[in-house]
């Protein structure tokens, strides 16, 4: 199987291998099935399996076919729904996008990647926190602990992040984000007819 989409330079199977094998599993390179196989393969970077990934990530599969690989992808599924599985998925999702020698995520990169390592089940923070980065372009880069901790932070602050503890130690965007939140919360607040408007909530 490897042969088949093996490139003709390279010992691996590259971006055009890749999108032909995509279209006999009968997928989208772009979707979250090709990242569980990513996965699953255990790829150090985006457009390319090399022999041994693609070898041994068939073997843990037991599939030596398209047919074989595609009958696979329930079971992946599956495993991803398990939270210390998915953890794993949303762990590898980071270093899987980063380029040669790079340590951070660019943050348009990083978008695209939350968006697909959660297009199962989008966390209710998930389109807010994206908002909040495309309105700070200054965030140029994710770097592995704001990744990392985002996960725990979309499971433990709330859909209204009322239970955010900034005590805790937490990034500083995320410390940013919440205020940037409770800026908009205020600012489509009614104003009281006594009160006037309420407070501007200013960044530090």
């Amino acid at each position: 199987l490897f042969e088949k989409y093996r490139d003709a330079e390279d010992d691996a199977v590259l971006a055009e291998g890749i999108v032909r094998m995509c279209r006999d599993l009968g997928v989208r390179p772009e979707e979250f099935r090709v990242l569980l196989l990513a996965w699953k393969f255990g790829a150090r970077q985006m457009c390319r399996f090399s022999r041994e990934e693609f070898l041994s990530g068939c073997r843990a599969l037991r599939a030596d076919s398209t047919l074989a690989l595609r009958a696979r992808f329930p079971d992946m599924r599956e495993e991803a729904r398990d939270p210390a599985r998915f953890r794993d998925l949303y762990r590898f999702t980071f270093k899987f996008g980063l380029e040669a020698g790079q340590r951070v995520l660019p943050t348009e990169m990083a978008a695209q990647l939350w968006r697909l390592v959660f297009s199962e089940a989008p966390p209710a923070v998930l389109e807010r926190w994206l908002a909040f980065l495309e309105a700070h372009p200054e965030v140029r880069g994710i770097t592995g602990d704001t990744w990392n901790m985002f996960l725990h932070f979309a499971d433990t602050a709330g859909r209204d992040l009322s239970t955010y503890d900034d005590a805790e130690a937490w990034p500083s965007l995320f410390d940013d984000f919440v205020e940037f939140e409770n800026d908009q919360t205020n600012q489509n607040v009614p104003p009281h007819p006594l009160k006037g408007p309420p407070d501007e909530v200013k960044a530090d």
